[in-house]
Parts: structure tokens; sequence; C-alpha cells
């Protein structure tokens, strides 16, 4: 229970996010050396992944972490106060390496927004893929092994 109190604070104060936990599906479980990940349900039926660790984590990272745990995101949260975070720091990496260009489009800063530190991360979820969660674990075959069986499908109402 404090746990759970502890995550809904860290979620308001850096993303301004009241996420109520109401159920833990995987609760702070290994997704690499360093991180560690907690998969949650809040009181609205929404699923959110909250990642943190104790490595640099970049954008691109925590996509990879999703897809191997058998999840599909929906949307990044952002920092609190910054609903363009990955849109600046992707400009800024673009400007960095082409200083000359002043017209810079969204598809040009596709891949630049990977690289925007995100540690920690909290990320909704539309789906868990075949109904399984993952974790890592090195000593499996493919370093990740089910953490727990789980069936959720967001279905868009308009």
């Amino acid at each position: 229970m404090y746990d759970e109190l502890a995550l809904e604070r860290a979620i308001k104060d850096y993303f301004g996010v009241d996420a109520d936990v109401r159920q833990a599906i995987v609760f702070r479980v290994p997704i690499s050396h360093t991180a560690e990940a907690t998969l949650f349900l809040t009181s609205k039926k929404q699923l959110y992944l909250y990642i943190s660790g104790k490595s640099k984590l970049l954008l691109s990272d925590v996509r990879k972490i999703i897809s191997h745990m058998g999840l599909k995101a929906e949307f990044y949260v952002p920092p609190k106060g910054r609903p363009m975070y990955f849109d600046e720091v992707g400009r800024k990496k673009f400007h960095d390496v082409f200083p000359g260009r002043s017209h810079i489009s969204d598809e040009d800063i596709l891949y630049y927004k990977t690289l925007a530190p995100y540690n920690p991360a909290l990320i909704m979820i539309s789906e868990v893929k075949n109904g399984v969660v993952y974790q890592f674990d090195s000593d499996a075959n493919t370093s990740w092994r089910p953490a727990a069986k789980f069936a959720y499908r967001r279905i868009r109402t308009s």
C-alpha cells in the first residue's frame, strides 16, 4: 500500500497526472540490469506503465522495452509543464547536427525525438499483446520471461 502511494506521488510530482493505482498487474519487475517497471490499472480502467532506472534511458530505449514486454503504447506522457518535450528535444538535437537548416519539419525530427532522455517514463498502454506481460531475465533464452497473464485492449470511443 505504501509503495502504491509512493508511486502515485512520484507520478503526480514528475508528470502531473492523477493516476490512482487501483490494481498493480506487475510491480517493480526488472526490465534491464538497471531499470524496473510497474504496470497498473487506474480506477478509470486505464493501463499505465511506469519505468524508472538508475541508468540513462532514452525514448528509443523505452519503446524497445515496451515491445519486449509484449505491450503496445498509446501515449508517452511528457514531463509536467512541458507538453511539447519530445519535439523540443528533437528540434534541439536536429539543430545540433544540422546548424544551417532553418525550416525544420516534423518528419525531419522523427528520429531525433527518440534521443530524448526519458527516465522516469510513464506510458499509457493500449494493448497487451497475446495476453502475457514479460519481464527481463538474463538467464532466459530470449532474455525475457513471462511475468503475468493479463488480457487488456483499449477500445477507443468517440
